[in-house]
């Protein structure tokens, strides 16, 4: 094994001293799957800085950034790991942007990245368990942990005087890791606590035994393309709740334009931002034709962005530079930098100055190189999602 490795390496050098003008960085996000409908608009999102990047002039001496996509599945592991070494092996991509749902995002780390050394940077990935992976230093995300969207629906239910529920989550390590954060920090009455999974046409069973457990509403902590858009439908349809909590994988147009209607009043968290970078991100993302307003779009940008700014620090278009440097980009001292202040953040960081990475989603990685992140907290109304507060 470590032959090739040795091998691989070799050929990678070799074949940048030929084509040392463009470097591959690998999207890899569920393009198909229970969150397909997301994203593009991610994918896009995190094209543009790299765009912003390349269009600047000042990336290590005109070196450009071509993105590679490739298909996480989010939950099929294998799948994902495969797609992930194409990455490496056929590609020769130097970092990732991605994955996007928990239980892959972990398959690629342990199994891709760290025996090839490469980076990666998650815009959506939010299990605890990621927090304590082995890593080696080379996954970092741009979403906060479930460990505190956990508290930060148990606080809203608090708020609301919400005191009994029953909750249902898919049955992976998103869906299990933020139901029992949830309830490690509610202080009310779970009633029943029941998985659920993705790619069944009824779902009329599940929601019965929640149903007869009882509760004020249902929390849904899934998918908004795949079962947890099945849960609110199977409820609606028998009349057994009609007033649901949503964690962050439920948030997505597409769930509204089919279920809107019957939705009033359902309220949920999901990571976002709001100030100067969440303003200019929504300006030139308007101004590129992206859906900004999409989940996990702004945390995709600043993903991409973290990822060039890292290899300009570091001086090297490489691995080892994202590595070394991403904390370090990401966090002060140094000049605040917003979406599309990627060519001054360059200039500054050519000059051998710092420069604090603020970007779209008010980026502050902290512990393992995780974001500290805040939540906005939307209830439906209209059938619209409309902003309640942030958190």
């Amino acid at each position: 094994m470590k032959k090739l490795l040795l091998a691989t390496a070799a050929t990678a050098l070799s074949a940048g001293v030929v084509a040392a003008e463009e470097v591959k960085v690998g999207v890899i996000l569920g393009f198909t799957g229970p969150i397909e409908s997301l994203t593009p608009h991610m994918a896009g999102s995190a094209e543009l800085a790299m765009t912003e990047i390349n269009e600047s002039g000042k990336f290590l001496d005109g070196i450009t950034l071509a993105p590679v996509r490739a298909d996480s599945t989010c939950v099929d592991a294998a799948a994902a790991t495969a797609a992930a070494e194409r990455l490496i092996t056929a590609e020769g991509v130097v970092a990732i942007m991605g994955a996007d749902c928990s239980g892959v995002t972990g398959a690629i780390l342990a199994n891709v990245a760290v025996p090839n050394g490469i980076p990666m940077v998650s815009p959506s990935a939010t299990s605890p368990a990621l927090s304590t992976a082995e890593d080696n230093g080379l996954f970092f995300r741009t979403a906060p942990s479930d460990a505190r969207q956990g508290a930060v629906l148990a606080e809203i239910l608090t708020e609301k005087g919400i005191n009994e529920i029953a909750v249902t989550y898919t049955n992976n390590d998103y869906g299990k890791g933020l139901a029992d954060s949830f309830a490690a920090s509610y202080g009310g009455t779970i009633t029943l606590s029941a998985p659920h999974d993705d790619g069944k046409a009824d779902y009329s069973a599940e929601v019965g035994a929640l149903a007869s457990a009882g509760g004020e509403l249902l929390a849904v902590f899934g998918y908004s393309d795949q079962g947890g858009k099945g849960m609110i439908q199977a409820s609606i349809d028998t009349g057994a709740f009609d007033t649901f909590l949503m964690g962050d994988g439920m948030y997505g147009d597409a769930l509204l334009a089919d279920l809107g209607g019957d939705m009033e009043g359902t309220f949920g968290t999901v990571p976002w931002a709001e100030g100067d970078g969440a303003d200019a991100f929504a300006a030139v993302t308007s101004a590129a034709g992206v859906n900004g307003e999409s989940s996990f779009t702004r945390e995709s940008y600043d993903a991409a962005a973290l990822i060039a700014l890292a290899m300009m620090k570091g001086g090297a278009a490489t691995s080892e530079a994202v590595a070394a440097n991403l904390m370090d980009v990401a966090n002060a001292p140094g000049e605040p930098i917003l979406p599309g202040e990627l060519g001054k953040a360059l200039e500054i960081l050519a000059a051998g100055g710092d420069v604090d990475y603020v970007g779209a989603s008010g980026v502050e990685l902290i512990g393992p190189g995780e974001a500290a992140g805040t939540y906005r907290h939307y209830e439906v109304k209209g059938s619209a999602y409309e902003t309640v507060e942030f958190k």
